[in-house]
């Protein structure tokens, strides 16, 4: 049996005390529920704390990168217009070494689900983080950085596995009985997903199409698309990406987006080991 941790202070000076320690600052609305329900935002903070890798997490070459999960929470919070939260969020991935060069690549892959209106909010949030009556998280001296801090996922799945399965949204069912009806629409519809995607070369992108496959999994983890989803998925791992890889970036659209959204992910998940035959296999292996 695991050791239990150890007894915490819940009181709502110490939770909050905590919080403000691992995320650098937070925003006043949270203290009347700090106040009202300590244990609730205690679980709330520890969990988050978790998902999105702020300070005191252990980091582990299995789990994706903090700057990687900011690519992935920035715009799942920009598609629900929160404008609030996300430009502090954009204000931490500078600190990190994050250009807005990688956070619209990113938005780009979560535009493919959610629709391209989304990438505007993107755009909304990195200016919102660059203008000095924000008040929350510390804008780096010069705003975004001059040059893009490398992390580990810029080198990951940017070969396909041999054997692969369609590569081409053009070459889905839905869309060859799109282009049957109106095949200008079918061109120009898999054009834009193919691009935010790579489908081809990534060439001088910063994202590959592992990384930007496991962004477009969480959004679509998001609208409860399980067979899509699993799908993509698929695909994912083709790329090299992992289990891991996956529930991580599912499960960093968890605070905006509800525990709903992993469970989704992990019905996706399974369907997806069916699908490649590693149904039963230990994901750790």
């Amino acid at each position: 049996m695991p050791d239990k941790p150890a007894m915490q202070d819940l009181t709502p000076e110490a939770i909050l005390e905590r919080a403000t320690r691992a995320r650098g600052d937070i925003f006043p609305e949270w203290k009347p529920v700090a106040y009202a329900v300590p244990a609730t935002y205690n679980l709330i903070n520890e969990t988050g704390s978790y998902l999105h890798q702020y300070a005191g997490q252990a980091e582990s070459a299995e789990r994706l990168s903090a700057q990687m999960r900011e690519l992935v929470a920035i715009p799942a919070l920009c598609a629900k217009g929160d404008l609030r939260h996300a430009p502090n969020h954009v204000r931490r991935a500078y600190r990190m070494g994050l250009t807005n060069k990688a956070l619209l690549e990113g938005a780009s892959a979560y535009a493919t689900v959610v629709g391209w209106a989304s990438m505007t909010f993107v755009s909304l949030a990195i200016m919102e983080a660059n203008n000095p009556l924000y008040g929350y998280g510390q804008l780096p001296p010069g705003g975004e950085p001059g040059a893009l801090q490398p992390f580990p996922e810029m080198t990951l799945g940017r070969t396909r596995a041999a054997g692969a399965r369609r590569e081409s949204l053009a070459d889905s069912p839905e869309w060859r009985y799109a282009a049957k009806i109106d095949p200008e629409l079918a061109r120009r519809a898999a054009a834009f997903v193919d691009h935010c995607l790579v489908a081809d070369e990534a060439g001088d992108a910063i994202l590959g199409a592992g990384p930007r496959e496991l962004i477009a999994i969480a959004a679509l983890c998001t609208r409860g698309e399980v067979d899509i989803a699993a799908e993509h998925i698929v695909r994912a791992y083709d790329y090299g990406m992992t289990p891991r890889n996956v529930l991580d970036a599912i499960c960093c659209v968890v605070p905006m987006t509800g525990m709903i959204t992993a469970q989704v992910g992990l019905r996706a998940m399974q369907l997806a080991d069916h699908a490649t035959g590693k149904a039963g296999e230990s994901c750790c292996a």
